[in-house]
């Protein structure tokens, strides 16, 4: 009897400090990604991917959700101010974490303090597109004729803010113009307006870029790649055309400071996981994006470098909102 009841104690005992652990290794109620940007562009495409996947990992919903405006702002504005007790995480990139609070007078946010970096899920290269209104097959060649024609000199970007709109005036310096940089809600409807002629040139990424060259659509002239790629029909890089830039951009997850530690860890842990996956990276390498698997360290020192490479130039250029 009394050797059954120790046993039963201990069982119980057991039990209940089993309670705590199981709860820190679950995630209560539903996960949400704040995508600051249109839904068909390369951040929104790789957030909805990895929800699918993730759902699975954490077992809860997981939901993308488009908060468009100021060039993926309004994004981070709405993740900074959620409470604790809510799952929401951030699908950041260079023009929210970097290039925003370099030449913007006022975010809303401070991208160190108000942010943690969970995982870089995917990096991309950058890309200058022509609609088939625009009569060139050249970098060079496109130079030429927006200093030919300096009435059209508007170049399309995928927001206000973004390395894509630096690289524009980059461009717009090359050509020895003064161009207008026109800054949209994302990829898809500034690749809607390429192809239908409201915009004549676009800077963006490959991946968002390339569905729409592959059908025939729009021309890439030059990548921001350091060198060539078979994968991207063998192009020029921008360097080689004359424009001295090699760069590259990334989707990464973020959480806001106000997430407790452990939820973080976990969130992050499952983000790596699910990226580890060959059936996810396929998903994404079909979607033209290149994916990543980093652990928030990695990721963290990453992203100290990135910024440790572009904020001296970005300073440098004296660009402002």
């Amino acid at each position: 009897m009394r050797r059954n009841m120790l046993c039963a104690m201990a069982t119980l005992c057991a039990t209940v400090m089993a309670v705590p652990t199981a709860r820190a290794q679950s995630l209560e109620g539903p996960l949400r990604i704040v995508v600051g940007y249109a839904p068909g562009g390369a951040a929104d495409r790789g957030a909805r991917l990895l929800a699918d996947g993730l759902k699975d990992k954490l077992g809860v919903p997981v939901l993308v959700e488009n908060k468009t405006g100021a060039g993926g702002r309004l994004s981070a504005q709405l993740v900074k101010a959620t409470p604790p007790d809510q799952n929401v995480l951030l699908m950041g990139n260079p023009a929210i974490a970097v290039v925003a609070p370099l030449v913007a007078s006022n975010v809303g946010y401070d991208p160190r303090k108000d942010f943690v970096p969970l995982s870089q899920i995917a990096r991309y290269d950058f890309g200058i597109a022509v609609g088939p209104a625009v009569p060139v097959r050249e970098l060079t060649h496109l130079l030429a004729w927006l200093r030919a024609n300096p009435n059209q000199a508007n170049i399309g970007v995928p927001a206000t803010g973004s390395l894509p709109h630096f690289f524009a005036l980059m461009l717009a310096d090359a050509a020895k113009v003064s161009a207008q940089v026109v800054g949209y809600r994302g990829s898809a409807p500034l690749i809607t307006d390429l192809i239908g002629g409201q915009i004549p040139v676009a800077v963006d990424t490959l991946d968002s870029l390339l569905p729409a060259v592959q059908s025939g659509k729009l021309r890439i002239l030059a990548v921001g790649a350091s060198q060539r790629s078979p994968q991207t029909g063998n192009l020029p890089t921008m360097r080689e055309s004359g424009i001295e830039l090699v760069a590259d951009g990334w989707s990464t997850l973020f959480a806001p400071a106000s997430m407790p530690a452990a939820r973080q860890a976990l969130i992050a842990r499952a983000i790596e996981d699910t990226m580890k996956s060959p059936e996810m990276q396929a998903r994404f390498r079909a979607g033209s994006m290149d994916p990543t698997v980093r652990s928030s360290a990695q990721t963290a020192r990453e992203l100290d470098a990135y910024r440790a490479k572009w904020e001296p130039v970005i300073r440098a250029s004296g660009f402002k909102e």
